[in-house]
């Protein structure tokens, strides 16, 4: 009778012992696996494939974006290693994705056909935005040499615009294709910066006192450029003419600018308000600005930086929330203006393109990775 009862006894405490072993395994497990700024329930890592039929960092806000979600698939980490990850784009012929990073002056490739990353082109000016063409050439916006770029089939570069009115520009940022042939880009100040670009020469507006040396680190003739214009939004023709499209007195800071599928709307991003304006296109310019979203959800300003439309019309853009854990990442409106849906990120991000074959997977550049995530939509635009 005893000694049966101390066997149970010993019994209960193996198996309590066990438990607890289970239990303490289980928070470690835990520990490891938990994001470093993201909300997740139940904790995950992006690295890691996932048993997630409906991923728990894309959320619905709105029924309508239901549609759009793909089940049976995640998000995914597909390469980590940048300083500050731009400019994501796709190139549909060559079935890659080509992205910026500008601090260490280099394009990278993440391939299609094995998920390899690689460097593409070293050094690349401190590109910003890149993009593709109807006719499947890349655009770059280049901080370092403050112009807009193409790189041409044949492998020459031919500059799209470096200046307006005889004056260099700031540091182009986006660029998106219109399908007459015209290319349109921002124009912040953002690449004078010895982290992304070259300070101006002393004296200019970025470097009034005169204390840094834009030439170290630079060819013998670059560090010699200044500030000369305001910030804008331009139009190049395709005979080369330059046309100012948004002055600075309608939006400060243009950062990213995406058209509507049936590219009679103008969406583009103010950087100093951290908001959305739309315009009306109206043949080679815009009219009626308005507002289209100030990015506040749930109380915390999500400050946008890039954009892309889908074809239904819906606007997916980057979101910088900085250290408001659960809000990096992806905010996607209706075409009235609606948050309809978010995708979140352990990172901040700066820039979004869809690619893939079929164009339905969302590439993310957020910070120092590349993520991505099949949606059930399609890009409206190439690249």
């Amino acid at each position: 009778m005893s000694d049966t009862l101390i066997s149970r006894r010993g019994a209960v405490k193996a198996l309590g012992a066990a438990a607890g072993a289970v239990i303490a395994a289980g928070d470690l497990l835990a520990q490891r696996a938990e994001p470093r700024s993201t909300v997740t329930n139940p904790p995950r890592d992006f690295d890691e494939p996932t048993t997630y039929f409906n991923d728990p960092d894309v959320l619905t806000v709105d029924p309508q974006f239901n549609s759009y979600v793909q089940p049976q698939n995640a998000i995914r980490r597909l390469w980590t290693g940048g300083q500050w990850l731009e400019g994501p784009a796709w190139s549909g012929q060559g079935k890659y994705l080509v992205f910026s990073d500008i601090p260490n002056n280099r394009q990278m490739r993440w391939s299609e056909d094995d998920g390899d990353v690689s460097v593409f082109r070293f050094p690349a000016n401190n590109s910003n935005g890149n993009s593709f063409d109807f006719q499947g050439r890349q655009l770059s916006c280049e901080h370092l040499m403050r112009r807009v770029v193409r790189y041409e089939h044949d492998g020459s570069v031919t500059i799209i615009a470096d200046n307006f009115g005889g004056k260099r520009l700031n540091s182009p940022n986006d660029v998106v294709p219109h399908p007459d042939g015209s290319y349109w880009f921002t124009d912040p100040p953002f690449g004078a910066s010895l982290f992304e670009g070259q300070p101006d020469e002393p004296g200019g507006q970025a470097n009034r006192g005169g204390r840094l040396n834009p030439r170290l680190g630079l060819p013998p003739e670059l560090g010699r450029f200044r500030r000369e214009l305001p910030t804008a939004v331009y139009r190049v023709d395709p005979s080369g003419k330059v046309d100012m499209v948004v002055g600075e007195d309608q939006l400060t800071n243009p950062n990213g600018l995406v058209f509507s599928p049936d590219y009679k709307r103008l969406y583009v991003i103010s950087s100093a308000t951290r908001e959305m304006s739309v315009f009306d296109v109206q043949n080679t310019r815009v009219a009626s600005r308005r507002l289209f979203t100030d990015f506040m959800v749930d109380g915390v300003k999500c400050g946008p930086d890039g954009a892309r439309c889908d074809v239904d019309g819906n606007v997916w853009c980057s979101s910088n929330a900085g250290r408001a854990s659960g809000y990096n990442g992806v905010t996607v409106w209706n075409p009235e203006g609606r948050l309809i849906g978010r995708i979140r990120l352990p990172e901040v991000c700066a820039n979004i393109c869809f690619g893939g074959p079929k164009r339905n997977r969302l590439f993310m550049a957020a910070s120092q990775s590349l993520y991505a995530v099949f949606v059930n939509t399609q890009g409206a635009a190439p690249g």
